[in-house]
């Protein structure tokens, strides 16, 4: 047998030569992972990409200059810092005004310490406190459980040329904002009280010296729903002009407001679950918005106690307008648009020549009856009535509701301009990951899970737009982790994790998170979302770099790595009754909702016991990343392997193949699962000399995962070193998978498999976690540093793939890859170090375009 000796390419930056060119301006500046934010909490957080056409290049040290506003006052210069960081890098000098803004710029020195010209300038604004707002809490006087209330104030701005203009809202528990009837602000994130969120939003264009002016909100508070605690209906609102000449206005919401009942007529719920109300609109008054309005019948509204403090929001949602890819008119007059693909939004329908009294009927929904009409069954819609009522008035006229739902298809009961406005977090287009290759199906499976990814991202992460509309955990892990890779955004998810570290705040000093947050049913949780946690907290900082987000969630990981080691068995070793659940959950959810055979009579379940290695393992990564104590990161790793080890020498048979757990009197499961083998490889527990026994059992089942877990199947194949079986995985039709529910007419992933048949959610964003895997196993590029600083590229070995090609946007920048049979050309950023692997071959590289032959 003849060894293969890899060939070793050792490509680094270059000794400095006479002809260095200085790096130019930086590019990308932002605070907080967002370009020019209004509301920043806390010390500013600023990240920048350096940029240098020399190749092979680093950042050897950066220099930071802050401003107030566009004055020359300078604020705090950082000084030359000699460091490689460009990402979240905590602004260093004195205490800043709140809800001030303040210009920033910067620049950068390479390896050969020749600087660049400075950056353009950005900007940001200061979060504002609670005792600074100079506005009161209304509410209009109604016990209305599905309240919506108009709010209006109208005023004269000053006569000197308005140069900054910022209005801040908050409502209980939702708002559409207005000035002079433009639509400028929705928001904010659902909350409980005590934790609420505000928006900023720049007006400054809106207003005009020496003009009458007019503020609108319509607030909408329906009550608890699976991910919206109930809190209490009301308005905050306060609108800041500063003018040229130095004066300041400021108008904020009291008793001197005037409020209004919503055009909305009550209705029934959609379902149990989410408890959106089924909307009857009527016509909104023209011009309520607007200054010179009449106000005809409208009142003073009540001020009342705030419900506590507030943040500002560092998310905000996109809406765009989009127009069905074809209308069908039925016999009875109907018509049916087909917006082509399930999409989160709201209906918007316009009548040329309404009728006053006519009510029009919409009906929304997933599929079509046979003949040609909207299904809108419990098993075709998810248990929700997705219907909506609309009463004209005379003359031109246009609907459009309020709260969103997920649908493809919007009947009408008579003629109309019919469109949907769809919403989801405002992911910066340009961050989108893009990803081609020689198979279609696997190219339609990406793109299914990036834009499954992307509409699941609401207010909070969601298991579904339609039924539940919840931040249940385990959604939240996977639709982060696909968002971060596939839209490149951050802000969600480190949002969501401190949320979740509320919740424990909240409700759980044995450590435990809750299993939705926030939510209207109060405390309740499953064991092994819990486990997920210090595992999506070590990938949010190995994607982002934000040591901050790391500091705040590590007492949450420490007290859930306490949570699990309270309940090892001394006797076995092993997590036995993992606390927590009721019913279907307790001990542990494993799979959901179909757990393919899994043996839910075990006590100490192989799945339940392999988190709980990864949470000790992932907690320790944290407290060595934030230099904690050396005996407590060894601590957290001798009781992970004890646990792992426990896993190997009691959890699997002769054969090596692991069983679902132990029963209560000690035997083994008879019941071999591909979840339990499939968690084994991929989360470090198998020992690598079993990998090709447990892979063949993997294969053999096909998929016998559900979405919920099914993304770890593809991970655990591919460090199986098993491509081929992870690509027919994603890409066979004729068995379960994402392949199938594209076959089947899916365009959004789905709550399980067999959702069709079971009337299961068809718009489930759990299930586009596996498109991490499609980057990092099928394009070849994974991350090995926070902020990937460092990056492997490494094309799959073994498939029936000839090509692919894409652009991931990292936090170091975009790194864009092509490769074809055995070559590889890869783009890498100033100051990010790549290691090539091409079959033998193995190169690292600095930035440039390099291409690598195998």
């Amino acid at each position: 047998m003849i060894a293969r000796i890899a060939t070793i390419l050792i490509l680094l930056a270059p000794t400095p030569a006479v002809d260095n060119h200085a790096p130019q301006a930086p590019t990308g500046l932002t605070v907080g992972d967002r370009a020019d934010p209004l509301g920043v909490e806390g010390a500013p957080q600023f990240g920048w990409l350096p940029v240098d056409a020399d190749p092979g290049e680093v950042q050897s040290a950066y220099q930071i200059r802050v401003f107030t506003g566009n004055t020359q006052t300078q604020v705090w210069d950082s000084g030359k810092v000699v460091s490689r960081e460009t990402a979240y890098v905590p602004y260093g000098g004195p205490a800043l005004t709140p809800g001030a803004t303040y210009r920033w710029a910067m620049r950068t020195w390479d390896r050969a310490n020749a600087v660049s010209v400075w950056s353009s300038n950005a900007y940001f604004d200061t979060a504002l406190p609670d005792t600074q707002w100079q506005a009161s809490w209304i509410r209009r006087t109604t016990a209305e459980a599905d309240d919506y209330t108009l709010a209006r104030k109208e005023f004269r701005v000053t006569g000197s040329r308005v140069v900054r203009a910022r209005l801040f809202v908050s409502a209980g528990q939702q708002y559409q904002a207005y000035v002079n009837g433009r639509r400028v602000d929705d928001g904010p994130a659902f909350a409980y009280p005590g934790e609420g969120y505000y928006q900023v939003t720049d007006v400054t264009a809106d207003l005009a010296a020496d003009s009458r002016a007019a503020i609108g909100v319509l607030y909408h508070w329906y009550g608890p729903g699976q991910g919206r605690p109930a809190g209490a209906p009301g308005l905050l609102a306060r609108l800041e002009v500063n003018h040229a000449d130095g004066s300041r206005q400021v108008i904020g919401t009291d008793a001197t407001w005037l409020v209004a009942r919503g055009p909305w007529l009550p209705a029934a719920y959609r379902n149990g679950d989410g408890r959106d109300y089924i909307e009857h609109g009527l016509p909104v008054p023209s011009g309520w918005a607007s200054p010179g309005f009449t106000a005809t019948g409208w009142t003073a509204p009540s001020v009342v106690a705030s419900p506590g403090p507030l943040r500002a929001q560092r998310t905000r949602l996109a809406h765009t307008s989009v127009a069905p890819v074809s209308v069908t008119t039925l016999p009875s007059g109907a018509v049916v648009a087909d917006f082509g693909r399930v999409i989160p939004a709201v209906p918007r329908v316009s009548f040329a020549s309404g009728l006053a009294g006519r009510v029009v009927d919409l009906v929304a929904g997933f599929v079509l009856n046979a003949d040609g009409s909207v299904a809108n069954t419990p098993d075709t819609n998810q248990d929700t009535d997705l219907t909506y009522r609309y009463t004209q008035r005379d003359g031109d006229q246009t609907f459009e509701a309020f709260t969103y739902e997920g649908f493809r298809y919007l009947q009408v009961s008579s003629p109309a301009d019919i469109s949907g406005v769809v919403q989801h977090t405002d992911a910066d287009p340009a961050r989108s990951a893009t990803f081609t290759s020689s198979d279609a199906t696997l190219n339609a499976v990406f793109q299914l899970m990036r834009r499954s990814a992307l509409y699941s991202t609401q207010e909070q992460f969601l298991d579904t737009p339609t039924r539940e509309k919840g931040q249940f955990l385990a959604d939240a892990v996977n639709i982060s982790r696909a968002l971060m890779a596939g839209s490149g955004d951050r802000n969600a998810t480190a949002r969501a994790i401190r949320e979740f570290i509320a919740s424990q705040q909240r409700y759980w000093p044995d450590g435990r998170l809750n299993a939705v947050y926030p939510n209207g049913d109060g405390k309740r949780d499953i064991p092994d979302f819990t486990e997920m946690f210090p595992g999506w907290v070590w990938d949010y900082y190995q994607a982002s770099g934000d040591r901050a987000v790391l500091a705040d969630a590590f007492g949450a990981s420490s007290a859930i790595a306490g949570y699990v080691r309270r309940y090892v068995d001394p006797a076995t070793g092993l997590v036995t009754r993992l606390d927590g659940g009721s019913g279907a959950y307790q001990y542990g959810i494993i799979d959901w909702p179909n757990r393919y055979g899994y043996d839910t009579d075990t006590v100490a379940r192989t799945t339940v016991n392999i988190l709980a290695v990864d949470v000790l393992r992932s907690t320790a990564q944290q407290a060595s990343a934030l230099g904690r104590p050396q005996t407590e990161i060894d601590a957290l790793r001798t009781d992970a392997d004890a646990i792992a080890a426990a896993v190997n020498s009691r959890l699997r048979r002769p054969d090596g193949i692991y069983i679902d757990g132990l029963a209560a009197d000690g035997t083994q499961s008879t019941h071999a699962s591909q979840i339990a083998n499939a968690y084994a490889i991929a989360y470090g527990v198998a020992p690598a000399a079993d990998h090709p026994v447990l892979a063949d059992h993997l294969e053999s089942l096909k998929l016998q995962m559900g979405p919920m877990t099914a993304d770890t199947l593809i991970e655990a194949l591919h460090v199986a070193g098993r491509d081929r079986a992870a690509l027919a995985r994603l890409t066979d039709p004729s068995t379960l998978g994402w392949a199938n529910v594209l076959s089947r007419g899916g365009t959004f992933t789905w709550e399980s498999w067999e959702a069709p048949e079971r009337g299961d959610s068809m718009s489930h964003g759990w299930g586009s976690a596996a498109l991490t895997s499609v980057l990092s196993d099928l394009l070849g590029v994974r991350p090995t540093a926070p902020a990937a600083r460092t990056v492997e590229i490494a094309p799959p070995t073994g498939t029936t793939l000839t090509s692919a090609s894409g652009t991931v946007w990292t936090q170091s920048g975009p790194i864009t890859v092509a490769w074809s049979g055995t070559s590889v050309t890869a783009t890498i950023p100033t100051n990010v170090t790549a290691t090539i692997r091409v079959g033998a071959t193995v190169a690292t590289v600095g930035s440039g375009t390099h291409t690598i032959t195998g």
